[in-house]
């Protein structure tokens, strides 16, 4: 990718409708909804006064904030209490169409095949290689089940294998809030050593050397990663040398090695602007090099092979981005010359390096291609594709030497599955597919395509729909419409299995593809951002509306969805027509924009003024001011609501939902219920494990269905 956007996958996805409104009856609970306390603050900045009654909920380790939240959760919980039967159904249905006793397709890296796989009845994966042959004797890497047992949440983070394959890197976070402890364990005798490298991103890069280490720390407040250390294997960690300290405090920093393994790279990146440094990975104690020196507006992504790198940029006006070329000692953008040019309708995504290829990952009229170009000149072509509602990516090709091409495919109606499609024979072949167990999914049961909306200013935003066969537009359907619309983050249309306990239901899933997101191209990113940010949210309206007009649904039966920047969506498109939905999940929602983006403190925030704006120039302040959804809770009629955060969140801080969903109960009028529910435990991405995370899932699709009427198989 041109450039690396953090965005959580969302595993929840929802629909409902309402045929049997039962929901009004659960504010008629003995159990009343709770009531945070007003304290009145004055935020003050360009002689604008907000007062923010619930600033005080900013304090997780206040315990009157804890008991609030509590006290939410036990309201949620009474109020779906009558649908316990349907989440259990629910979790055991979509945990069932699982396969638990999996494994990943084998990848060999350095001498070794490498595999992940679960075991039956355990909640994490197992890391393991074998050596040389395929089906050599499994060696354990990493057990995460046992490393897992003794905390609520744990996610494994990096693995870095040393060159000799004799030491692993590794990270662990057990809080949920991305903060990452680096440790080192020995392959040949098991032992972990005492290096313990704290509050990490969690990845790690071996030198050449064997005994040189390169890692990011993050600044404790903000959780920007900030500074690149160096380690040496058997000193104290109190004794690592700073080889790199990103100050722009709009800038991250990373650092990796490139797949030739000859170069350590340093990496400092914003939204609009990218730099970096290269070293020899066989002289770790050297200086580092600069690429191409920042330049505002400027980014750029390396590749290196042979005695060249290859660059992906947005050089010399190319929008939607060019591949280059340059010799290993002119690094400069003055000595880059044109591989592939830049094109109005094609916007290049990803690369990938052969011996006597190159493969790009391309996107026109917003679908995947994967082109395929012999370095001889004699080949240029793509693979075929025969959908809309596909997406297809470069998957793991860590041998520049290999004839196969490992790629990814699925769609709305086909699972996922990982291909080979081997260069000389023009052939491709499926080395495994997502198993949907359970016995009913069939692929020819479902339909999907894709239709295109007429939004506002006469721009036409594309739709993905997947649906059971049989559908008939007669208004009736429930629709769940999901989108995203920010960081120039495509949502493709792809598989879920998860998805299907709606489809079998008789639930329309929509993609919005809304303006913001980079599905047709990096203008599409750039007309829906700072002062164009509110195409996002009349794109997603105006899709609605389509829906309804064209009959796939009805206002009583349309239910929207968004997750972190999409829960900013939904908040602004509720505030703009809540008419249009009958309710609306919002997961770990940013929706305090001001607030937030005025307080560089919290994490992420000046990394994302070129993004939103920064609100201490007025205009952007005014701008963000109007859409924000906390600041435009309104009295009036609002959709039924379940909203969802996690304490420990490090992107989205709790205080938002939690603050938002005080502020509508005191605003909002009519009956329409109101709920949030906060993962004590867990942070932006929810639970851990493989099959927790589905619980929630489950209260989530029981509090859709049950407005809907629709209870039970």
């Amino acid at each position: 990718m041109i450039k690396t956007i953090a965005i959580t996958c969302f595993s929840f996805i929802f629909a409902v409708s309402c045929k049997n409104d039962k929901s009004m009856n659960l504010e008629m609970s003995d159990v009343k909804a709770p009531l945070a306390k007003k304290i009145s603050k004055e935020l003050i900045i360009h002689n604008d006064v907000r007062t923010d009654n619930y600033y005080w909920l900013n304090d997780r380790d206040n315990q009157e904030v804890i008991e609030y939240l509590n006290e939410e959760n036990a309201y949620t919980k009474d109020q779906l209490k009558h649908t316990e039967d349907i989440q259990k159904q629910l979790f055991e249905e979509m945990k069932g169409r699982i396969k638990e006793d999996d494994s990943t397709v084998p990848y060999k890296l350095n001498g070794y095949w490498y595999v992940t796989k679960y075991e039956l009845g355990k909640d994490y994966p197992i890391y393991l290689r074998r050596k040389e042959y395929i089906d050599a004797k499994d060696e354990i890497l990493f057990d995460c089940n046992e490393m897992a047992k003794d905390y609520s949440y744990f996610n494994l983070g990096g693995i870095s294998i040393s060159p000799d394959n004799s030491l692993v890197a590794y990270s662990v976070d057990t809080v949920s809030r991305r903060q990452y402890t680096i440790r080192i364990k020995n392959l040949v005798t098991g032992e972990v050593y005492s290096d313990e490298i704290l509050n990490t991103t969690g990845s790690a890069t071996w030198a050449n050397d064997n005994k040189t280490l390169f890692y990011s720390i993050k600044d404790e407040v903000t959780l920007r990663a900030h500074k690149i250390f160096k380690h040496k294997l058997n000193t104290n960690c109190v004794e690592d040398v700073e080889v790199y300290h990103e100050e722009d405090e709009t800038f991250n920093t990373f650092v990796y090695k490139t797949k030739s393994k000859k170069y350590i790279v340093i990496g400092a990146s914003s939204t609009l602007t990218s730099e970096y440094q290269i070293l020899n990975a066989d002289t770790p104690d050297n200086a580092f090099k600069v690429f191409q020196k920042r330049t505002s507006g400027l980014e750029y992504n390396i590749a290196h092979y042979g005695d060249n790198f290859y660059i992906i940029s947005n050089v010399d006006n190319a929008t939607n981005f060019k591949i280059s070329k340059t010799s290993e000692d002119g690094t400069d953008k003055t000595n880059w010359k044109d591989v592939i040019p830049h094109r109005d309708s094609v916007l290049i995504e990803d690369i990938e390096i052969f011996n006597d290829y190159l493969v790009v990952n391309e996107r026109e009229n917003g679908l995947n291609n994967l082109r395929i170009i012999s370095w001889n000149g004699a080949e240029d072509y793509y693979l075929p594709f025969n959908s809309e509602t596909y997406t297809a990516y470069i998957g793991n090709n860590p041998d520049f030497n290999s004839d196969d091409l490992r790629y990814g495919y699925n769609s709305l109606t086909a699972p996922s599955s990982i291909r080979e499609y081997n260069f000389k024979t023009k052939k491709t072949q499926i080395k495994k597919e997502q198993a949907v167990l359970g016995g009913t999914f069939k692929k020819e049961n479902y339909e999907s395509k894709r239709v295109w909306a007429e939004a506002r200013d006469g721009v036409k935003v594309p739709i993905s729909l997947v649906y059971k066969k049989g559908l008939k537009l007669d208004g009736s359907n429930p629709v769940l419409q999901y989108a995203y619309g920010s960081y120039g983050s495509t949502i493709d249309p792809s598989f879920s299995s998860i998805r299907l306990s709606l489809l079998d239901r008789g639930f329309i899933y929509a993609i919005a593809h809304v303006r913001g997101g980079e599905y047709l191209g990096r203008a599409w990113y750039e007309d829906g951002k700072l002062l164009t940010k509110k195409n996002t949210f009349t794109d997603f309206i105006d899709c609605s509306k389509y829906l309804i007009e064209q009959n796939y649904t009805s206002n009583k039966h349309l239910y929207a969805y968004g997750g972190s920047a999409g829960g900013l969506l939904i908040g602004a498109v509720i505030n703009m027509n809540p008419e249009l939905y009958h309710g609306v999940l919002a997961a770990v929602p940013f929706v305090d924009v001001v607030t937030t983006m005025l307080d560089d403190t919290i994490p992420l925030t000046t990394g994302e003024y070129d993004e939103w704006g920064n609100p201490n120039n007025e205009d952007f302040y005014n701008y963000m001011k109007s859409y924000s959804p906390y600041d435009n809770v309104k009295s009036q009629e609002y959709p039924h609501m379940l909203v969802t955060t996690g304490l420990h969140d490090s992107q989205v801080q709790y205080w938002e939902p939690a603050k938002w969903v005080a502020k509508l109960r005191t605003l909002k009028s009519g009956n329409s219920i109101l709920m949030l529910h906060t993962d004590m435990d867990s942070g932006h991405g929810g639970a851990s494990g493989r099959f927790e995370s589905l619980k929630e899932v489950a209260m989530e699709y029981a509090f859709l269905l049950d407005l809907e009427g629709i209870h039970g198989q």
